[in-house]
């Protein structure tokens, strides 16, 4: 036992000498001169532009689809039908009952014609009373004539003036009355129409029918989805950024996009929105970006990666981040040194000072 304890202390100055002569050895490296270009990272879904769920707003049993996936369509092509018939037949009847309010209110047998009728002939009765009234009236101020003749033409005239102010007072309040029932009607006829496309939706835009979620047969709740709908050329690439990253992203950044469905190929695309609120499930925020130059095809839910472009310096003075001690020094022979850095990538850090192009740096994890 005392043998094997004297080698293990004759092994252990040779095991340090060597250490040592390796760290005598380490070599030294200089910051270099590139390019470089610091981006955020973001997952990328395509999505359709304008893209949107089309649902519907009452219960009822699917009819029929009226247009197939990958259909296009135009805005206000009708996509399905729900089986409902009592709105259709409220419908109807709000329809005849418009037709004979307008009917009673502009047509040829309407109540209004005939009073109309009726004042012409008061009219003209009145006219004939009230002359032959002024005309007693004169001879009855001349003493000519009896006075029971001159009280007989006022009373004519009186009583055709107030028959003749009488039937244009009701001519008036007919017409608002029968106004007011065309008028009414007419709502009534618009709001069971609104009711009634509410069984059959229609698209709102120009594109393609990218789903249909519901086989004729089934039953449709309220505010259940139905289809999907979106443009059929414009395509809208999804990012979702992380919450430590989203306040260096700006609308205007190109992004570089690759596919998983286009393998090593790089797509640019440029952010035009940024969304405000924040997923809390992931905790990230939306971000949406157009190509400048989109692949030949896409589809929905194809997937990727993102790098956001936050800035980009030419001819800057970079070393590896694994050099960079803490947040602003590097190991130099001479030992530790605070430095200025700037823009980082995945492996390197530009220096904005503190050091030059002819440094020595030492790694400081040997």
């Amino acid at each position: 036992m005392s043998i094997k304890r004297t080698r293990v202390l004759y092994l252990l100055p040779a095991v340090l000498f060597l250490n040592l002569a390796c760290a005598d050895k380490e070599e030294a490296i200089t910051p270099t001169l590139q390019d470089i270009t610091e981006s955020v990272y973001a997952s990328v879904t395509i999505q359709p532009d304008s893209m949107y769920q089309v649902h519907a707003a009452v219960t009822g049993i699917l009819e029929r689809n009226l247009a197939e996936e990958g259909q296009m369509v135009s805005a206000g092509t009708v996509l399905l039908r729900v089986t409902d018939r009592s709105p259709e037949l409220t419908a109807q009847n709000a329809r005849l009952r418009l037709e004979l309010a307008t009917t009673n209110y502009t047509g040829e047998n309407s109540p209004l014609k005939d009073l109309a009728a009726q004042i012409r002939t008061a009219e003209l009765t009145f006219r004939d009373d009230s002359v032959n009234f002024r005309r007693q009236e004169k001879l009855w101020s001349q003493q000519i004539g009896s006075k029971a003749a001159y009280e007989t033409r006022e009373l004519a005239y009186l009583r055709s003036g107030n028959q003749l102010a009488q039937l244009r007072s009701e001519y008036q309040r007919m017409e608002n009355e029968l106004r007011n029932q065309m008028e009414q009607a007419r709502n009534s006829y618009a709001s069971s129409r609104a009711s009634s496309d509410e069984f059959t939706p229609r698209s709102t835009i120009n594109g393609k029918v990218y789903a249909l979620y519901k086989e004729p047969g089934e039953v449709v709740m309220p505010n259940e989805p139905l289809a999907m709908i979106g443009s059929s050329d414009t395509f809208v690439a999804e990012m979702l950024v992380d919450e430590v990253d989203v306040v260096r992203v700006k609308t205007g950044q190109t992004a570089l996009i690759s596919l998983d469905a286009y393998g090593d190929r790089v797509f640019e695309a440029v952010v035009f929105k940024i969304y405000p609120q924040k997923d809390e499930r992931n905790q990230t925020f939306r971000v949406e970006a157009h190509f400048k130059a989109p692949p030949e095809t896409l589809y929905p839910g194809l997937s990727g990666e993102a790098n956001i472009v936050i800035a980009r310096r030419e001819g800057a003075l970079t070393i590896p981040r694994s050099y960079l001690v803490g947040k602003d020094s590097v190991l130099t022979p001479d030992g530790l040194r605070k430095v200025t850095t700037g823009l980082q990538t995945l492996d390197r850090i530009e220096i904005s000072s503190g050091l030059d192009a002819g440094s020595q740096l030492l790694n400081p994890a040997k």
